[in-house]
């Protein structure tokens, strides 16, 4: 991407809003939720006006639930968990409910979440009966000695914590299944949609903590176990009280490479900047790589950024005061 087109995509994609220094939004005991829904191909003129109201009407109702939660007092944590699982619920996002297929036609599902008080961190990948992943990363963290459960262990792990379990075909939707069987009729080459999707939610409660937590259901027609960014802390997920939280949404095979989410942390805390041009450096970086996606980032004085270098981003924010979001196209 062009200089010139990377600094448009970076002025409608970030959000500074100004706080001045010692105004960090755990002092004052307030909050901010901030998410997304994926980013990738979108077209504004080939999306129904229906179909626009009906991403942001769950855009919307996952802002108001996480809002609910650190409204009445809740964790950074709990609100993430809370966010993420109405996304997983709902079969318009790339998570849970509306998961893509492999080429095996399964849903193989991915996950995980971090704190940014005690950076400690919980990720399942390759799970194919766990109803809300995202509760079972968020188990791994707090009641397991590891970081990262895949497969099989991951489902027995689940179980023994007595979350819920459903059939692989609960997580089956019309559309994800036409996805994979256009990608194998046409035997065409994958595009650029087909590698992207992924929900994500980052939290600053009034206690002055963040919370990130991202979830997935990979890419469309993946093989051999095939394994993105999302569930991997540092590329697809990060939280660090002295720095920020990040969710990413992409092509996860160059935000790996790319350790992009803990980019943004890394720039603020080496080179001492600001979230806003923390966050333009790493989607620079991910771009200049030829990497397509996007994240969401949030810093503990309540300042965020929701870059992306594709045509669209499911996203929005809340604030403690009220202040309200949502966006799909770049404006």
């Amino acid at each position: 991407m062009k200089g010139g087109s990377l600094r448009v995509w970076l002025a409608v994609g970030l959000l500074a809003l100004g706080f001045h220094p010692g105004e960090a939004a755990g002092q004052q005991g307030t909050w901010c939720l901030v998410i997304h829904g994926g980013a990738g191909v979108m077209e504004r003129e080939k999306m129904p006006p229906e179909r626009q109201q009906a991403y942001l009407r769950d855009l919307d109702r996952a802002l108001t639930t996480g809002d609910s939660v650190l409204r009445h007092g809740g964790t950074a944590l709990e609100a993430v968990e809370a966010t993420v699982m109405v996304l997983e619920n709902s079969p318009l996002f790339n998570a849970g409910r509306g998961a893509v297929f492999s080429w095996e036609g399964k849903n193989e599902l991915d996950a995980s979440v971090m704190e940014g008080a005690s950076r400690k961190a919980g990720a399942v990948a390759g799970v194919t009966t766990i109803r809300h992943p995202i509760r079972a990363a968020r188990a791994v963290m707090e009641h397991s000695p590891h970081v990262l459960l895949s497969g099989r262990g991951a489902e027995i792990f689940a179980r023994e914590q007595g979350l819920e379990r459903v059939n692989n075909r609960y997580f089956h939707t019309r559309e994800r299944k036409a996805q994979l069987r256009s990608l194998k009729k046409k035997t065409r080459e994958r595009e650029s949609r087909d590698n992207h999707g992924t929900v994500g939610c980052l939290a600053l409660d009034r206690y002055g903590n963040l919370c990130a937590g991202t979830s997935t259901g990979g890419m469309t027609g993946k093989r051999y176990g095939r394994i993105g960014d999302t569930p991997l802390i540092g590329a697809g997920t990060w939280a660090d009280n002295a720095t920020c939280a990040v969710s990413c949404t992409g092509h996860g095979e160059f935000f790996i490479r790319g350790n992009i989410a803990r980019e943004v942390a890394a720039l603020m805390e080496y080179k001492g900047k600001t979230l806003q041009d923390a966050s333009a450096g790493a989607l620079e970086k991910l771009t200049t790589m030829g990497g397509t996606g996007g994240f969401i980032a949030l810093d503990a004085r309540g300042n965020l950024a929701m870059p992306f270098n594709t045509s669209g981003m499911f996203r929005g924010y809340i604030r403690s005061t009220g202040e309200k979001e949502t966006a799909i196209f770049a404006p």
